[in-house]
C-alpha cells in the first residue's frame, strides 16, 4: 500500500524495516500466517500514514519495531506480531474492536482491547511496588500475549526513549512539559513490573538491558564510571579469557564434544551490585566475568549426561567452587530455565562458567516462549494456548519452582474470584466479584461505610449500590447525615460490610428500645395502670413481638400506636376486673427465689434484679429501683448520686422498691 504523508527518505526507511520483518518472519511462519501480517500491515499504513511519535519518528517505524521485538526476541507467532503492529490503533485511530474482530478475529481483538486497558490505567498514585498491583496488572488482562506485548513495548521505549512522553506504557500523556516526570514513572514502571515479570519468564538478555536501561537513568555517573574501567581493561580481559578457555577447548574436542564457547563481562548494575553489599571498588570485584558453554551435539536423551560430563572436564582442570554450584538441570527454574552453574577459582579472579545444550540455551534467551518451539507441526499449535497458560502460572505464582511440573488439566484459565481497585491514594485494595461500592467504603473504614452516600468510579458518579468492575478508581463520597439502612443489606456482597451493617442496626434498635421502654412506663404511669406479666404477655401477643426490645422498639419507632394500646389495656381491666381488684398472683411480692426479700410495687417478674455496685445496697436500707432495656431493675439505695443522676433523665423508669419484712399491701 502506497504511503503519501511520509517524505521519501521515511517510507524507504519504513519499507526497508518491513521488508526485515516479513524475511524474519517467513523463516518459522506459513504462508497464511504471514499473510495474516501483512494484511495487518496494510491497515497500519492507512491509520498511521502521515502519523508520528514524540520524537518525530513515523509510528510506522514505531509498530514495525514493536512487531520484530515480539517475534525476533521474545519468540512470538503471528497472532502478537498482529497485535503489535495495530497496538495502539484503537487510541490513536477511530477503529472499534469489532471491525478488528472482523478483520483479524477475536483472539487479536482481545489482546488489543486488553493493552488498551493497561494503557487506560491512571498509574500517576499507584505503587508498583505491591503484591497487589501486581495482582490488579494480571487480573485485567485476559490473554497473557498482551503481557508479552508489554514487554516489547517497553523494550522499544527503552532503546527510543524520546518517544516515551508521548507513548508511556501507563498513563499516556501528550504535555511535553512532563517528560522528566514521565520517564521517572516509565522507569518505576520497568524497575517494579516488567523486570520482576521478565526475570520469571526466563528472558534474561532482556532483562539484562531493561536493569542496564533503569541504572542508566538512576545512577548515570556509576553506570559511566564502570563502563569505562571494563573498556580500558578489555585487551587484559581477552587476554586472560584466552588463557582460561584454550584448555577447556581441547578437553572438549579430545572428548568429541561440539560446543560454542561465549564469555562476557557480567553486566554493570550486577557489577554495581556487587561493589555496593561487598563494599568494594570496581578493581576488587573478583567475578566478573561468566563463561557459556553450549554443547551443539547433544540430543534429548543425553542432555543430562553431557552437562555432566563437561562440569567434569572443567573440574579436572581448574578448581570449582563446590559451595557455588547450581543444578538448575535437575530441577529447571519456574520460567523453565536449565542450566549447570559453577565458580572457578584462577587465582586472582573467579570466573562463573555455565553449561548447557543448544535447547537449554534458546530456553534461556528467549525464555518459556522457546520450550515449545522444539515441538513441531499440529503439536505445536496445539501447545500454544498451554504455553500462555503456563506463562500466567508463572506470573501468578510466586511460589512456583519447578517449569516440568505444569498439569495440563490447567490449560483453561481459571478466572480469579476477586476484582482489584484503586483509591485516589494509589492503593489498590482487593475485593471478591460483585462488589458494590458500599462494600468498598466498609472495606476502607466503618464510618467511611456507615456514612457513604455514593462514589466517582472512574471519574463518573456512581450510586452505593453500584457493582465495580476491576481496575476501577474510586473515590467515596460521605455525608455526616447519611447513616446505614435495613435495605444496605441488599447492596453488599462482602461478610465484613452486611457485619457493621447488622451491628450498627442491633445498636440502633437497643438504644431505641430503651427509649421504647421509658416510653411505655411513662404511659402506664399517666393512664394510671399497673404493670404486670400478664399484660406484657398480652401485649407481645398482639403486636407479635417475640421479646421485649422488639415490643419497645416498635414503640420508639411508631409502629404501635399507643392510644391504640391505651384502647386495649382498658378493655383488658374491664373484662378482667384488674383496675378494681387484685388476684393473688399479682401480689407485689416479686419472689426470684424461696429466700428473697425484695418487695416491688408492682408484679414484673418479666425482669429480673440486681443490686447496684455503686451503692451496694442491705436489707434495712431506704431503696429505689431503676429499670434498664436489657438489664432487668437495678436497685440503688435512696440518695445514691449515680440514682439521682438517672432520676433526674429518666424519672419514669424508677419503680418503688422495698425489703420484704417492710412490706405493706395496698388496696
Amino acid at each position: 500500500m502506497s504511503l503519501y504523508k511520509y517524505s521519501v527518505e521515511e517510507i524507504s526507511e519504513i519499507e526497508k524495516s518491513y521488508n526485515e520483518l516479513i524475511t524474519s518472519i517467513s523463516s518459522t511462519m506459513t504462508v497464511e500466517e504471514v499473510m495474516y501480517v501483512k494484511k495487518a500491515y496494510e491497515l497500519c499504513c492507512f491509520a498511521y500514514d502521515g502519523m508520528r511519535m514524540n520524537s518525530g519518528r513515523p509510528v510506522l517505524l514505531h509498530v514495525i519495531d514493536v512487531a520484530q521485538i515480539s517475534y525476533s526476541e521474545l519468540g512470538l507467532r503471528s497472532k502478537t506480531v498482529v497485535s503489535a503492529l495495530l497496538h495502539n490503533i484503537m487510541n490513536w485511530t477511530n477503529t472499534t474492536t469489532e471491525e478488528l474482530r472482523s478483520r483479524f478475529g477475536d483472539r487479536v481483538a482481545i489482546i488489543i482491547e486488553g493493552l488498551s486497558k493497561v494503557m487506560a490505567l491512571d498509574m500517576s498514585k499507584i505503587s508498583m511496588k505491591s503484591d497487589a498491583f501486581r495482582k490488579l496488572f494480571l487480573s485485567i488482562i485476559d490473554d497473557i500475549r498482551v503481557v508479552m506485548l508489554i514487554i516489547a513495548h517497553c523494550l522499544y521505549n527503552c532503546r527510543n526513549q524520546d518517544d516515551i512522553d508521548g507513548d508511556v506504557i501507563f498513563g499516556a500523556t501528550e504535555s511535553h512539559e512532563l517528560s522528566n516526570k514521565n520517564k521517572k514513572k516509565f522507569f518505576e514502571n520497568i524497575k517494579y513490573l516488567i523486570i520482576p515479570i521478565v526475570h520469571r519468564l526466563g528472558l534474561y538478555n532482556v532483562k539484562r538491558e531493561f536493569e542496564e536501561a533503569v541504572m542508566m537513568y538512576e545512577n548515570p555517573v556509576e553506570y559511566k564510571e564502570i563502563e569505562d574501567k571494563i573498556t580500558i581493561s578489555r585487551v587484559t580481559q581477552e587476554e586472560k579469557m584466552a588463557s582460561f578457555l584454550q584448555p577447556i577447548r581441547r578437553a572438549l574436542s579430545l572428548n568429541g564434544i561440539e560446543a560454542t564457547i561465549k564469555w562476557r563481562t557480567k553486566s554493570i548494575p550486577s557489577i554495581f551490585a556487587k561493589m555496593k553489599a561487598q563494599g568494594v571498588p570496581f578493581e576488587e570485584v573478583y567475578d566478573l566475568f561468566a563463561v557459556r558453554i553450549i554443547i551443539t551435539n547433544s540430543s534429548l536423551e543425553s542432555e543430562k549426561d553431557d552437562c555432566w560430563r563437561v562440569y567434569s572436564l572443567v573440574d579436572s582442570l581448574y578448581k570449582t567452587v563446590p559451595e557455588r554450584l547450581r543444578d538448575w538441570i535437575t530441577k529447571p527454574k519456574a520460567s523453565g530455565y536449565e542450566s549447570l552453574h559453577t565458580t572457578v577459582d584462577i587465582g586472582v579472579n573467579f570466573v562463573e562458567v555455565q553449561i548447557r545444550t543448544q535447547r537449554m540455551d534458546d530456553v534461556a534467551e528467549k525464555g518459556a516462549a522457546s520450550h515449545w518451539a522444539y515441538k513441531s507441526g499440529k503439536e505445536q499449535h496445539q501447545t500454544a494456548d498451554e504455553w500462555l497458560n503456563k506463562i500466567r502460572d508463572i506470573l501468578e505464582d510466586p511460589y512456583s519452582s519447578h517449569y516440568n511440573a505444569f498439569d495440563s488439566s490447567r490449560a483453561e484459565k481459571v478466572k480469579s474470584n476477586n476484582i482489584y481497585l484503586i483509591t485516589p491514594q494509589g492503593d489498590v485494595r482487593q475485593l471478591p466479584i460483585g462488589a458494590t461500592i458500599l462494600d468498598f467504603a466498609y472495606d476502607i473504614h466503618t464510618q467511611v461505610g456507615s456514612h457513604c452516600i455514593g462514589a466517582r468510579v472512574n471519574g463518573k458518579m456512581q450510586p452505593i449500590r453500584h457493582v465495580l468492575d476491576n481496575g476501577d478508581r474510586v473515590e467515596i463520597l460521605t455525608s455526616t447525615k447519611q447513616v446505614p439502612k435495613i435495605d444496605w443489606l441488599d447492596y453488599v456482597s462482602t461478610e465484613k460490610a452486611k457485619s457493621k451493617i447488622k451491628r450498627y442496626l442491633k445498636d440502633l434498635e437497643m438504644k431505641e428500645a430503651e427509649l421504647g421502654s421509658s416510653i411505655f412506663h411513662r404511659k402506664l404511669k399517666n393512664w394510671k395502670i399497673s404493670y404486670t406479666d400478664r399484660i406484657f404477655t398480652e401485649l407481645l401477643k398482639k403486636y407479635d413481638c417475640s421479646s421485649g426490645i422488639e415490643f419497645y422498639h416498635k414503640i420508639a419507632t411508631e409502629e404501635i400506636n399507643m392510644l391504640e394500646m391505651k384502647s386495649f389495656l382498658l378493655s383488658l381491666f374491664e373484662d378482667r376486673k384488674e383496675r378494681t381488684s387484685r388476684t393473688d398472683d399479682e401480689a407485689f411480692v416479686c419472689e426470684k427465689k424461696k429466700d428473697e426479700t425484695l418487695v416491688i410495687g408492682g408484679n414484673i417478674n418479666f425482669f429480673s434484679y440486681k443490686m447496684a455496685k455503686c451503692c451496694n445496697p442491705h436489707e434495712g436500707d431506704s431503696i429505689t429501683g431503676f429499670v434498664s432495656v436489657t438489664n432487668g431493675i437495678t436497685v440503688h439505695k435512696d440518695g445514691c448520686p449515680n440514682a439521682a443522676a438517672l432520676k433526674r433523665r429518666c424519672p419514669d423508669r424508677f419503680l418503688d422498691v422495698s425489703w420484704k419484712s417492710e412490706a405493706v399491701a395496698v388496696e
